[in-house]
């Protein structure tokens, strides 16, 4: 009897220690968003609702290769609906790609649905910022090359006088 009186508070603790349906929600999303960051698809890919799986697979299948993420930043996470089972998040990413030197940043709104008590995403779209981290085709635009010789300063001498290069 002594020993069920002493359980009975640990019972107690585990029950109110659940976490909400918000907190498993962004807790969820914290840990996709990271796995994506540094290329861990095939963990990321656990996250993503079945219906959603292709799409996800099509827009992120250059990250990690062409596409590189140097920052991600939560930039904030909405309940949609009043049960508290459908969340949108908003990321922000710096990113560029392999084969430029331009950092650029794009902003993406996740949604996210809960699904037997376990979230998954069901979608993602680029909602401000550069386009082609989601996958979309970019029309790349080259500087002309210069045929024009450089221009160099002119070399100084100690006597004076400057000598002229072209």
């Amino acid at each position: 009897m002594r020993s069920l009186f002493l359980a009975v508070p640990f019972l107690f603790i585990g029950c109110v220690s659940q976490t909400s349906g918000p907190a498993r929600a962004q807790e969820t999303s914290n840990e996709f968003n990271l796995n994506t960051r540094f290329g861990r698809m095939e963990i990321a890919i656990e996250k993503v609702a079945p219906s959603a799986r292709e799409d996800f697979t099509k827009h992120h299948q250059g990250w990690g290769s062409r596409i590189r993420i140097a920052d991600l930043e939560g930039a904030g996470m909405r309940m949609t609906n009043e049960t508290k089972t459908e969340a949108d998040v908003t990321l922000r990413f710096a990113w560029y790609r392999q084969d430029e030197d331009d950092l650029r940043s794009t902003t993406i709104r996740q949604h996210w649905r809960e699904f037997k008590g376990d979230w998954k995403l069901t979608a993602e779209e680029r909602v401000d910022g550069d386009v082609g981290l989601l996958g979309e085709p970019v029309e790349r635009v080259r500087a002309p090359a210069q045929d024009a010789p450089r221009k160099q300063f002119p070399t100084v001498h100690l006597t004076g006088g400057a000598a002229q290069n072209d």
